[in-house]
């Protein structure tokens, strides 16, 4: 009998063969159906949740300005608040 790293190890090193299940059975002195077993047997024990780190989001630099009347403003440029006021001030005339 084999211990779960074992049967573990063996089912990984199939992945990574690159043989066929029959080659990689004959190499490993196992079963074919002992080895479709297996695998199906670990693809029901890896979790189906993933954990990530997320980075906080970057603030972007710039703007869109989309205007009553359908113009939209596009700009990387970054503006102080006075400036930006004028801009739209004078987009809208």
């Amino acid at each position: 009998m084999r211990s779960k790293e074992e049967i573990r190890g063996i089912v990984a090193g199939f992945v990574k063969s690159g043989l066929t299940r029959r080659e990689y059975c004959a190499q490993q002195g196992v079963a074919l159906t002992t080895l479709d077993y297996w695998r199906r047997a670990h693809r029901k024990q890896r979790p189906s949740l993933v954990e990530v780190e997320v980075e906080p989001a970057q603030p972007l630099a710039g703007f869109v300005l989309v205007l009553a009347n359908g113009r939209r403003i596009e700009s990387s440029w970054s503006f102080v608040e006075a400036e930006l006021e004028k801009l739209i001030r004078v987009a809208e005339d």
